[in-house]
Protein backbone atom coordinates (compact mmCIF):
# COMPACT_ATOMS: atom_id res chain seq x y z
CA UNK A 1 0.00 0.00 0.00
CA UNK A 2 3.09 2.98 0.16
CA UNK A 3 0.44 5.35 1.85
CA UNK A 4 2.29 7.41 4.29
CA UNK A 5 0.98 8.71 7.59
CA UNK A 6 3.01 11.36 9.09
CA UNK A 7 4.49 12.23 12.26
CA UNK A 8 3.01 15.60 12.26
CA UNK A 9 -0.39 14.45 11.77
CA UNK A 10 0.21 11.76 14.62
CA UNK A 11 1.30 14.68 17.07
CA UNK A 12 -1.53 17.25 15.64
CA UNK A 13 -4.02 13.96 16.79
CA UNK A 14 -2.65 14.20 20.40
CA UNK A 15 -0.02 10.97 20.25
CA UNK A 16 3.86 11.97 20.38
CA UNK A 17 5.18 9.34 18.11
CA UNK A 18 4.85 7.38 14.95
CA UNK A 19 4.51 7.88 11.33
CA UNK A 20 6.76 5.09 10.82
CA UNK A 21 6.86 2.86 7.20
CA UNK A 22 4.45 0.19 8.96
CA UNK A 23 1.49 0.14 10.86
CA UNK A 24 3.12 -2.27 13.38
CA UNK A 25 5.83 -0.11 14.38
CA UNK A 26 3.26 2.39 15.00
CA UNK A 27 0.78 0.18 16.76
CA UNK A 28 3.93 -1.07 19.14
CA UNK A 29 4.68 2.57 19.93
CA UNK A 30 0.91 2.90 21.40
CA UNK A 31 2.12 1.82 24.55
CA UNK A 32 4.93 3.32 26.22
CA UNK A 33 6.46 0.50 28.72
CA UNK A 34 8.92 2.67 30.42
CA UNK A 35 6.72 4.29 32.72
CA UNK A 36 5.57 2.67 35.64
CA UNK A 37 2.92 1.66 35.16
CA UNK A 38 2.55 1.14 30.98
CA UNK A 39 1.26 4.04 29.56
CA UNK A 40 -1.32 3.15 26.72
CA UNK A 41 -1.99 5.84 24.20
CA UNK A 42 -5.14 4.30 22.45
CA UNK A 43 -6.06 2.35 25.98
CA UNK A 44 -9.67 5.03 25.55
CA UNK A 45 -12.25 4.29 22.87
CA UNK A 46 -12.03 7.85 22.01
CA UNK A 47 -8.77 8.06 21.47
CA UNK A 48 -8.67 4.52 19.89
CA UNK A 49 -10.50 6.06 17.09
CA UNK A 50 -8.99 8.83 16.18
CA UNK A 51 -5.53 6.21 16.30
CA UNK A 52 -7.34 3.64 14.11
CA UNK A 53 -8.83 6.72 11.75
CA UNK A 54 -5.21 8.18 10.92
CA UNK A 55 -4.10 4.87 10.18
CA UNK A 56 -7.30 3.50 8.19
CA UNK A 57 -5.90 4.78 4.81
CA UNK A 58 -3.14 2.15 4.89
CA UNK A 59 -5.11 -1.16 5.87
CA UNK A 60 -7.62 -2.89 4.32
CA UNK A 61 -11.11 -1.23 4.60
CA UNK A 62 -13.38 -3.04 7.08
CA UNK A 63 -14.39 -2.04 10.65
CA UNK A 64 -12.26 -0.90 13.30
CA UNK A 65 -10.47 -4.51 15.48
CA UNK A 66 -11.99 -4.74 19.08
CA UNK A 67 -9.89 -3.33 21.52
CA UNK A 68 -9.03 -6.59 23.10
CA UNK A 69 -7.76 -8.23 20.23
CA UNK A 70 -5.42 -4.72 19.62
CA UNK A 71 -4.30 -5.04 23.36
CA UNK A 72 -3.28 -8.73 22.41
CA UNK A 73 -1.70 -8.27 19.10
CA UNK A 74 -0.22 -5.43 19.94
CA UNK A 75 1.88 -7.15 23.20
CA UNK A 76 2.97 -9.82 20.83
CA UNK A 77 4.11 -7.51 18.09
CA UNK A 78 5.70 -5.52 20.89
CA UNK A 79 7.51 -8.62 21.98
CA UNK A 80 8.74 -10.02 19.01
CA UNK A 81 10.30 -6.53 17.89
CA UNK A 82 11.77 -5.97 21.63
CA UNK A 83 13.01 -9.14 21.47
CA UNK A 84 15.14 -8.58 18.51
CA UNK A 85 16.36 -5.45 19.58
CA UNK A 86 17.44 -6.88 22.92
CA UNK A 87 19.35 -9.76 21.12
CA UNK A 88 16.92 -12.90 23.01
CA UNK A 89 14.07 -14.94 21.92
CA UNK A 90 10.92 -14.04 21.44
CA UNK A 91 8.09 -15.99 23.59
CA UNK A 92 6.83 -18.64 21.11
CA UNK A 93 3.23 -17.74 22.22
CA UNK A 94 4.22 -14.32 20.89
CA UNK A 95 4.94 -15.64 17.56
CA UNK A 96 2.36 -17.87 17.23
CA UNK A 97 -0.52 -15.05 17.86
CA UNK A 98 1.35 -13.01 15.08
CA UNK A 99 0.87 -16.03 12.99
CA UNK A 100 -2.97 -16.94 13.97
CA UNK A 101 -3.74 -12.93 13.67
CA UNK A 102 -1.88 -13.07 10.15
CA UNK A 103 -3.95 -16.04 9.03
CA UNK A 104 -7.36 -15.26 10.83
CA UNK A 105 -8.10 -13.57 7.43
CA UNK A 106 -7.24 -15.28 3.93
CA UNK A 107 -6.81 -12.93 0.69
CA UNK A 108 -6.79 -13.37 -2.34
CA UNK A 109 -5.75 -11.04 -5.50
CA UNK A 110 -8.32 -9.76 -7.55
CA UNK A 111 -8.23 -7.86 -10.81
CA UNK A 112 -10.07 -4.83 -11.36
CA UNK A 113 -10.95 -3.40 -14.66
CA UNK A 114 -10.71 0.61 -14.62
CA UNK A 115 -10.41 3.36 -17.55
CA UNK A 116 -6.56 2.96 -17.59
CA UNK A 117 -6.76 -0.54 -17.88
CA UNK A 118 -6.35 -3.45 -15.25
CA UNK A 119 -4.92 -3.41 -11.61
CA UNK A 120 -4.78 -6.02 -9.17
CA UNK A 121 -6.26 -5.24 -5.61
CA UNK A 122 -6.39 -7.95 -2.83
CA UNK A 123 -9.76 -9.13 -1.40
CA UNK A 124 -9.80 -9.30 2.36
CA UNK A 125 -12.25 -12.40 3.14
CA UNK A 126 -13.77 -10.95 6.12
CA UNK A 127 -16.69 -12.99 5.69
CA UNK A 128 -15.32 -15.62 8.06
CA UNK A 129 -14.71 -13.67 11.33
CA UNK A 130 -10.93 -11.74 11.86
CA UNK A 131 -10.16 -8.61 11.49
CA UNK A 132 -8.87 -6.85 8.29
CA UNK A 133 -6.51 -4.87 9.66
CA UNK A 134 -5.25 -6.90 12.76
CA UNK A 135 -4.53 -9.36 9.53
CA UNK A 136 -2.32 -6.56 7.29
CA UNK A 137 -0.82 -5.58 10.53
CA UNK A 138 0.82 -8.85 11.60
CA UNK A 139 1.67 -9.72 8.31
CA UNK A 140 3.78 -6.84 7.86
CA UNK A 141 6.03 -7.67 11.12
CA UNK A 142 6.40 -11.48 9.22
CA UNK A 143 7.69 -9.39 6.17
CA UNK A 144 10.10 -7.36 8.98
CA UNK A 145 11.27 -10.48 10.40
CA UNK A 146 11.83 -12.11 7.30
CA UNK A 147 14.00 -9.64 5.76
CA UNK A 148 17.35 -9.63 7.27
CA UNK A 149 18.48 -6.54 5.95
CA UNK A 150 15.36 -4.76 6.90
CA UNK A 151 15.67 -5.65 10.31
CA UNK A 152 18.87 -4.13 10.62
CA UNK A 153 17.13 -1.29 10.63
CA UNK A 154 14.90 -1.98 13.83
CA UNK A 155 15.98 0.68 16.52
CA UNK A 156 15.15 1.83 20.02
CA UNK A 157 15.41 5.36 20.71
CA UNK A 158 18.51 6.25 22.55
CA UNK A 159 16.36 8.29 24.86
CA UNK A 160 16.43 6.66 28.41
CA UNK A 161 13.04 8.01 29.12
CA UNK A 162 11.74 6.51 25.62
CA UNK A 163 10.68 3.14 24.36
CA UNK A 164 9.40 3.93 21.04
CA UNK A 165 10.92 1.60 18.46
CA UNK A 166 11.53 2.75 14.31
CA UNK A 167 13.34 2.00 11.69
CA UNK A 168 16.21 4.01 11.13
CA UNK A 169 16.19 4.28 7.44
CA UNK A 170 18.61 6.97 7.80
CA UNK A 171 21.70 5.58 9.78
CA UNK A 172 22.31 8.68 11.74
CA UNK A 173 18.35 8.35 13.56
CA UNK A 174 18.72 7.66 16.91
CA UNK A 175 15.68 9.21 18.79
CA UNK A 176 11.93 7.86 17.51
CA UNK A 177 10.82 11.64 17.20
CA UNK A 178 13.31 14.46 16.54
CA UNK A 179 11.55 17.46 18.02
CA UNK A 180 10.57 15.14 20.82
CA UNK A 181 13.39 13.13 22.24
CA UNK A 182 15.83 14.62 19.95
CA UNK A 183 15.01 18.15 21.56
CA UNK A 184 15.18 16.56 24.98
CA UNK A 185 19.20 15.53 24.35
CA UNK A 186 19.97 18.22 22.61
CA UNK A 187 18.91 20.75 25.34
CA UNK A 188 20.15 18.30 27.80
CA UNK A 189 23.70 18.13 26.01
CA UNK A 190 23.81 22.32 26.06
CA UNK A 191 22.83 22.24 29.71
CA UNK A 192 25.57 19.62 30.40
CA UNK A 193 28.52 21.98 28.36
CA UNK A 194 27.34 25.16 30.02
CA UNK A 195 27.24 24.22 33.74
CA UNK A 196 30.24 22.22 33.37
CA UNK A 197 31.72 25.75 32.12
CA UNK A 198 30.38 27.18 35.27
CA UNK A 199 32.10 24.90 37.79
Amino acid sequence: MNIKVTVEELQAAGFPMGGEPLVALDLADTVMTVRDPPVDLIGTPEAGAVWWGIQARRLPPGPAPAPAAVRRLRTAVRDVLDARVEGREADPASVEDINATASSVPRSPRLVMTGQGVRQETRWHIEHGGNAALAAIAGEVIGLLARPERLELLRRCDSPDCSMLFLAENKRRKWCVGNVCGNRARVARHYGRTHSRDA
